[in-house]
């Protein structure tokens, strides 16, 4: 999650924060990675019925381009597959999630979108 959370810091998590209410983009949450269950640290980029667009290393999400002010100026990001641009609905109940350091990171690119099960909390600094 460089350059937001680094390896060394220290974090709490608010497993309560989502009692209340739903997980929301932009936010830092600590989730279990639908293909082994291993804890992942990601920022959810979109919510159940949005779509995201891959395109020339731009983030769209529901057709709008995504500020993004979190990375590091001029950061790209691509879509992990052969194609140069992917297309991906999220569907009920789920979220799609991308790490701060889009070059280095494993996250919905790979692993597809996240059940909301599988979001354990909202990370917080």
């Amino acid at each position: 999650m460089y350059p937001t959370l680094t390896d060394s810091g220290r974090y709490w998590l608010n497993r309560f924060s989502y009692l209340v209410k739903d997980p929301s983009p932009s936010d830092i949450v600590a989730l279990k990675d639908p293909r082994d269950s291993t804890l992942e640290v990601k920022r959810i980029i979109a919510k159940p019925r949005q779509s995201v667009y891959l395109k020339g290393g731009q983030v769209y999400v529901d057709g709008k381009l995504l500020k993004e002010p979190y990375l590091l100026a001029k950061t790209p990001t691509y879509a992990y597959e052969k194609q140069a641009d992917e297309f991906f609905c999220v569907g009920d109940d789920k979220f799609f999630v991308l790490g701060d350091n889009r070059n280095n990171s494993t996250d919905s690119r790979t692993f597809g979108t996240v059940p909301r099960q599988n979001i354990l909390g909202k990370v917080i600094e």
